[in-house]
């Protein structure tokens, strides 16, 4: 199985701005707008597979949202350009193990989201294993190999000493 080593080469997934609607009362973007932007970030990866509108339909399949763990690094504002990179950590026959960086234009992350998505047959709705195509696409995806980010497979909890 050959893998592009890191998202350099693969580019960002999905580029978009802090739209004004985004901006909280503390004037930086709202904490459920970074999950609107990863949620818009599996719908690129979602195209960039072949499982756009067309393929949804074609193949009777698509991808849902098992679990997902946001943190958050820094504050992104009001019409700041955005950036997100994708890194495939695991992937089997129906399932991906992804983690995403939100960055800012110069390239400092903002938020890391990392989620196990599903892939579902539509018809019986019940998770199935990715269509042939699908599949060959998903091998050519930025891969972190045995190299982790660090902040990927964390657990949340209060540590106590």
């Amino acid at each position: 199985m050959s893998r592009t080593p890191d998202s350099s080469t693969f580019g960002p997934l999905l580029e978009t701005r802090v739209d004004d609607a985004w901006v909280d009362y503390n004037g930086h973007m709202n904490d459920a707008e970074y999950a609107r932007v990863f949620s818009l970030a599996v719908e690129a990866l979602m195209e960039r597979i072949g499982l756009d509108v067309a393929g949804r339909a074609a193949h009777g399949y698509t991808l849902y949202t098992l679990e997902t763990h946001l943190c958050y690094r820094q504050e992104a504002h009001r019409g700041e350009a955005l950036a997100v990179e994708l890194t495939l950590l695991d992937a089997d026959a129906k399932r991906l193990h992804v983690f995403f960086t939100l960055r800012n234009a110069d390239g400092d992350p903002l938020a890391t989201s990392e989620q196990m998505l599903m892939g579902i047959d539509v018809a019986s709705g019940r998770p199935g294993p990715f269509p042939e195509p699908v599949a060959a696409v998903i091998e050519t995806l930025p891969s972190a190999g045995d190299e982790w980010p660090s902040a990927a497979g964390r657990r949340i909890g209060i540590v106590r000493r």
